[in-house]
């Protein structure tokens, strides 16, 4: 049963993945609901399945249609897409196949080795420190943002969601509810309820995105041509270790960081190998060389991302944050705690994990001329079907209540009217799972020590915190004058 789950998650993600517009976010979010009926491992086994095949499937349609499948496949396009021109599609599949593989396994040995002595090293924390840590992840976030203001305004407008409803007695409040108004009492007393939220984000709000762009798709016309040219071979990997090594550890570092994603990760790897290469002007004209960087970075995201997410408490990107949906589901609480109290689902996910890649790599190896053709299902048929898991999954996941399918609804078309005026998503997200906890270790803090010197003076960690928050607003500042030059630059002002 455990293993069946995750091959089944695993195919899912993969066709997921492979629909553009569709993410592995998407995917878990939409299926969470579906772990009700399971306990945790067995759901966790699901979810990591779904995690790893959402991010591998997308550079099927990045590779042949020019569209990448999710955000982290996007530099994929670049060398993928011409080596499809060239008549080497499934050639351009394969060493995408084998490169998310060694990304995804590299990454799981640094989550296996890692978390466990970041978790030994953060149960040492106090309160105070614990406030750090999330302030220091909002910060991150914002400064990664696209735009730093509106990144940091999403961070605190998901706070301020967290912050609805009953202020409780046991973690320092006075028991009143609070942020509503008096008729929304009998709805809001325990606040938004975070699966519906999740799924209305990722889920609703993906779907409305996608039905803007149109869905007059001609699917008919479309042709797959995988090989002419080129076979594939593995000696094509013969002088890419250094590539696949060093891609790899880039994705497992940014999936560390809070909120980045895997379009970061894959930029970045994907520049440094054109840095490095001994031929960078052939790069984006059909090089294996860029295949094997983007795709080994954006899957060493996996275990990266679940690093803070099971060490500290923090998701590491938007689908680690979904992730949490399903251990509030089972009523475990992820932190420093977790690996040490919990060893039995720990060495769950490490065994799902690892079989949830070999899983993605037996299937797209060999069956990617079938999974290819999924690129041509029509959406109309797909997005209505989503949005009917949607609604039934957020119905049933507390026993039949319908406002969670009023919340789903407002918080998919605010999350859809939010992205218009700039608001992005990820940031909104982890503040609003985060807002809580921030609240009650500020509030705790405060109880303990009866001053606000404390957050500067608790201990030598609090210090490096605070240096390294500090770091990060100077790194955002850098970065929105330096991009505010490079406008100024291109508008013909020399100032």
């Amino acid at each position: 049963m455990f293993f069946l789950l995750i091959m089944l998650g695993t195919l899912i993600g993969i066709l997921f993945g492979a629909i553009p517009g569709m993410t592995a976010t998407m995917a878990v979010a939409v299926c969470l609901p579906l772990t009700y009926a399971l306990d945790l491992n067995h759901g966790l086994a699901l979810l990591l399945g779904l995690y790893v095949g959402g991010i591998s499937g997308g550079l099927v349609p990045a590779i042949l249609i020019n569209i990448p499948g999710t955000p982290s496949s996007i530099t994929t396009t670049f060398d993928g897409y011409p080596m499809t021109l060239k008549g080497e599609g499934e050639r351009a599949l394969k060493i995408g196949i084998v490169s998310s593989l060694f990304g995804g396994l590299v990454s799981a040995a640094v989550l296996f080795y890692f978390a466990p002595v970041l978790a030994d090293f953060a149960i040492k924390f106090s309160y105070v420190e614990k406030f750090l840590i999330i302030f220091l992840a909002l910060t991150v976030i914002a400064s990664l943002s696209h735009n730093m203001m509106m990144g940091l305004f999403s961070g605190v407008l998901g706070v301020w969601l967290a912050l609805i409803g009953t202020y409780d007695v046991s973690v320092g409040g006075n028991g009143d509810t609070r942020l509503m108004f008096d008729f929304m009492e009998p709805y809001l007393a325990e606040g938004f309820s975070l699966l519906p939220v999740l799924i209305g984000l990722f889920g609703v709000t993906t779907i409305l995105e996608e039905a803007e762009k149109g869905i007059h798709e001609n699917t008919k016309d479309m042709k797959l041509t995988l090989q002419k040219g080129s076979k594939f071979s593995f000696s094509v990997f013969r002088h890419q270790k250094i590539n696949l090594v060093r891609s790899s550890i880039i994705g497992t570092f940014i999936g560390l960081l809070p909120g980045v994603g895997g379009s970061a990760a894959s930029v970045l790897s994907y520049t440094q190998q054109k840095n490095f290469s001994r031929h960078p002007e052939r790069m984006g004209t059909g090089e294996p060389e860029g295949v094997v960087a983007s795709e080994a970075a954006n899957n060493g995201l996996t275990g990266g991302a679940l690093i803070p997410l099971l060490s500290l408490g923090i998701p590491g990107d938007s689908t680690t944050a979904v992730l949490i949906g399903a251990f509030t589901l089972q009523g475990v609480q992820v932190g420093p705690l977790f690996i040490g109290e919990n060893p039995a689902t720990w060495d769950t996910m490490m065994v799902a994990l690892v079989f949830a890649n070999l899983v993605m790599f037996a299937l797209m190896f060999f069956a990617i001329k079938y999974i290819a053709r999924v690129v041509m299902v029509p959406k109309y048929i797909l997005y209505p079907i989503i949005m009917m898991m949607c609604v039934v999954g957020a119905y049933a996941i507390n026993y039949g209540v319908m406002f969670d399918v009023w919340t789903l609804l407002l918080f998919g078309i605010g999350g859809y009217l939010a992205t218009k005026v700039g608001i992005e998503v990820a940031p909104l997200v982890i503040g609003f799972i985060l807002g809580g906890q921030a609240e009650v270790y500020f509030v705790k803090s405060l109880e303990s020590f009866g001053t606000l010197s404390i957050f500067f003076t608790k201990s030598p960690i609090a210090v490096v915190l605070w240096v390294l928050i500090f770091i990060s607003i100077g790194f955002s500042v850098y970065q929105a004058i330096k991009a505010a030059r490079v406008r100024r630059s291109r508008n013909g002002d020399p100032s």
